[in-house]
């Protein structure tokens, strides 16, 4: 059932820039609202921007891909709009439910103008139990994309501001504007075959998060969003972008990870604040506690967070043949999840 353009404008107050604007994207303007049909649960409404190129039909691949995909960890949209406005201009929108912990990239790299304080911004922080659920939260819906639907899809989008959070910091996979069918020719229904659709764009994904073979003009497929997926692991646990100011000259966040001999060196590329989280939850155990709980867990602490930073490496390794399944990717991080509860319990 969808949805018109006036009950739209009321949701968002007449989209209301000051107070409604909660993101900001190239193709188009996300607002918190309200609908009158359920005014206890607040949606977040998807504007386009339809004068830019290809905007319409990142909406169209996005209704399709939405409407053919249903797991947990996938931004779930609950109507669109496709009319005009009070100008008679065409007017297309896309209502999802709202996640009210923001992106994951508003976590990772908190707004340098953010006005909260320092006690604020600590809270924020998330620990290592929270990035690994994140992590698979991530992993089980791109699974879920490319072996359990009925034609894979492929994102061609993963990167943290596509990552959403709910009340309980469960993450949803969202932005599904650049998605992209694959043909499955055990399908009844031919659906839209990526590789004839591929020429039809020149970018499938956003800097630094892009796979090598796309720069070049391959084919897409489901090892481009391990790629990027590789190297959101990398960026959730050094914390650093793969557009730093630090990687040139050759050197990416693939290589800067790789080249540190693990587990040995791994506070030298591991976020910062992971590490005062830690030590932090060890000083506020009783001090014989604390004694046995660095004896024993240091080194499969460090262990978790080697085998996490493998992962990603691994995921965004050059060449497609070298990378994992998403399959295979869902098991390995549940089973780095496991040793860090196995630690804390």
């Amino acid at each position: 059932m969808g949805i018109s353009y006036n009950e739209l404008l009321k949701a968002t107050n007449g989209f209301n820039e000051s107070t409604n604007l909660i993101g900001k994207g190239s193709l188009g303007y996300v607002y918190k609202g309200n609908l009158q049909r359920d005014e206890s649960k607040p949606v977040a409404v998807k504007v386009l921007h339809l004068r830019k190129r290809g905007v319409t039909k990142s909406f169209m691949a996005e209704c399709e891909a939405l409407r053919r995909a249903r797991h947990t960890n996938l931004l779930k949209i609950i109507t669109c709009c496709s009319s005009t406005d009070s100008h008679g201009n065409s007017f297309k929108a896309l209502v999802f439910e709202f996640m009210a912990n923001g992106s994951l990239d508003n976590w990772l790299h908190p707004p340098e103008d953010d006005t909260s304080n320092d006690d604020q911004l600590h809270e924020r922080n998330l620990d290592l139990e929270r990035r690994l659920s994140i992590a698979f939260d991530v992993a089980s819906a791109l699974n879920y994309l490319h072996h359990d639907c009925e034609s894979p899809i492929v994102h061609c989008d993963v990167k943290p501001s596509n990552v959403l959070l709910d009340y309980d910091l469960t993450a949803h996979v969202g932005d599904f504007g650049l998605a992209k069918f694959l043909f499955n020719p055990s399908s009844n229904s031919r659906q839209l075959n990526a590789q004839e659709d591929a020429s039809s764009i020149t970018i499938k994904g956003s800097i630094g998060y892009v796979s090598p073979e796309y720069g070049i003009g391959g084919e897409v497929s489901t090892q481009g969003d391990v790629y990027s997926y590789g190297i959101l692991l990398l960026e959730m646990f050094t914390g650093k972008r793969p557009t730093d100011d630090m990687f040139k000259d050759g050197l990416n966040i693939h290589n800067f990870c790789k080249m540190h001999e693990l587990p040995e060196r791994i506070k030298e590329i591991i976020d910062s604040r992971l590490l005062l989280k830690l030590r932090e939850d060890y000083n506020d155990t009783e001090v014989v506690e604390y004694n046995m709980l660095r004896n024993i867990a240091r080194d499969t602490m460090r262990q978790v967070l080697a085998s996490i930073i493998q992962i990603g490496v691994k995921c965004s390794s050059d060449l497609p043949s070298e990378r994992c399944s998403m399959s295979q990717v869902v098991v390995d991080v549940q089973a780095v999840k496991n040793q860090f509860l196995g630690v804390m319990l």
